[in-house]
């Protein structure tokens, strides 16, 4: 009859405590048994319950959860009813193969091994055989015993010491598999952050981005920017309410969608429109729902169209004038609230140069003070934003700085995600490009500006008073 395979459980043995007391499944074929209870817990100066089995059949049934660990005879033969069916590993198996011409006299060892992957194992061999002994703890034992030396007080500290090299043998390995799914985690949310498709633009671009999630690089708020052929830029940053994984997957959902309709020829109500039908599809709940906001710049870089669907407005900055926030009463509902919702489009001047911020509600939702029940809200952050430009600061220095007094006015880590993105468009810079492409050399000793990868861009100043 084929060989039983017990279900494992979820906790492995050696990482379950029983108190003091020890039970040890012992698989010979001795009918005499060298082994008792008595001797092993006098030894071992507590209970010491021993089963045996007298062969593979009998140890599948008597192999259960409360078994700390195997006492296994290599010279125990393997039943020739032994198929792959049964041999099935009952959990992940990553252990090495016996060398060439020990694979027989461990057939019994790796059998064991495939239905008993987590408990601990000792072995017993004739005392002459040291090789065979090593071979097996190569192959996955946690130690050896030879016949002729065996007692009571030997036995208790191997099996103690065997119960402990497993558990700490499957500590190890749950580390390092969590560890590599961290790194996979990691490249794989770094590979879904958006990159920026501004070839060819005048415009400059630089953003932040901050996850709320704990050892996470991505969170429910997202962003992206694209030039279509005719010469628009299209910005968009948007926030799904809640900070789990779930949430983050949606994020990254709405920006590929958004990235693909807009390169489609969509814009304002009709791109919103579809958007919130993706969301309806996506969402794992009803109560989901996201806020955006859109803007497509014109080509002469001098004009946009606004629409906001339950999002924060813009903060626009013009040379020579204090950042000031843009009007927020055309906006529509957050996308999911609504079946019919329509997203008016505002036209918004911008002049020749200018500095335009979007950000998320978590860089205003911070608290003044630890402690404080105090707001940040969008009036403070104005009076942050120029009260830095007063400093001179630009770009990306800007968005560091701003994000940094955040962090230290709520007192510790913003509990949000926080993403900022920051367009502007310096007509100086532009004519030193164009000076520059139209004779040999350069002609601005100014080093060039770091852009994002896949986007020929600076880094945008934000003008002041």
């Amino acid at each position: 009859m084929p060989v039983p395979v017990p279900q494992q459980r979820g906790v492995p043995a050696a990482e379950t405590p029983h108190g003091a007391d020890l039970t040890v499944l012992v698989i010979e074929d001795d009918p005499a048994g060298s082994i008792t209870g008595p001797e092993l817990s006098a030894a071992a100066g507590t209970r010491v319950r021993i089963r045996t089995a007298r062969n593979l059949t009998e140890a599948g049934r008597l192999l259960t959860d409360d078994v700390d660990c195997i006492l296994l005879d290599l010279a125990l033969p393997v039943p020739t009813t032994t198929t792959a069916a049964t041999a099935a590993p009952a959990a992940p198996d990553h252990r090495p193969e016996p060398a060439p011409g020990r694979a027989d006299e461990l057939a019994v060892l790796t059998h064991v091994l495939r239905i008993a992957p987590l408990h601990a194992v000792l072995v017993l061999t004739a005392q002459d055989d040291t090789e065979l002994a090593a071979e097996a703890v190569r192959v996955g034992a946690q130690d050896y015993l030879f016949r002729g030396e065996l007692d009571a007080r030997v036995l208790s500290r191997a099996i103690r010491y065997a119960v402990e090299r497993k558990r700490a043998d499957l500590a190890q390995h749950q580390l390092t598999e969590s560890g590599l799914r961290a790194q996979e985690n990691a490249r794989l949310e770094r590979g879904l952050l958006p990159t920026p498709l501004l070839e060819g633009s005048d415009l400059s671009f630089a953003a932040r981005y901050r996850p709320g999630r704990s050892r996470a690089l991505l969170g429910g708020d997202f962003y992206d920017t694209v030039r279509t052929p005719d010469g628009t830029v299209h910005a968009m940053i948007g926030d799904v309410c809640g900070h789990g994984p779930d949430e983050a997957a949606l994020g990254v959902e709405l920006r590929i969608a958004w990235r693909a309709l807009t390169l489609a020829g969509l814009c304002g109500d009709q791109l919103l429109s579809t958007l919130q039908q993706v969301l309806e599809h996506e969402r794992q709940s009803e109560e989901i729902f996201a806020t955006l906001c859109t803007v497509d710049i014109a080509p002469d870089g001098r004009r946009a169209g606004l629409c906001l669907a339950g999002h924060p407005a813009p903060l626009l900055a013009r040379h020579g004038r204090p950042a000031r926030l843009l009007p927020y009463e055309d906006g529509g509902p957050a996308l999911g609230l609504l079946p019919r919702a329509r997203w008016p489009r505002r036209q918004v001047e911008l002049g020749a140069e200018w500095s335009l911020m979007m950000y998320t509600d978590g860089l205003i939702e911070g608290r003044v003070g630890a402690g404080s029940s105090q707001r940040l809200g969008q009036d403070g952050m104005v009076a942050m934003v120029n009260s830095r430009l007063e400093q001179g600061l630009t770009g990306e220095e800007l968005l560091e700085a701003a994000v940094a007094e955040v962090r230290e006015l709520n007192g510790g880590e913003l509990t949000d995600d926080v993403a900022v993105l920051l367009l502007g468009r310096d007509p100086e810079r532009i004519r030193r490009r164009g000076r520059g492409a139209s004779r040999p050399g350069p002609v601005s000793t100014a080093p060039p500006a770091t852009a994002p990868a896949a986007a020929s861009v600076q880094r945008p100043p934000l003008y002041g008073p």
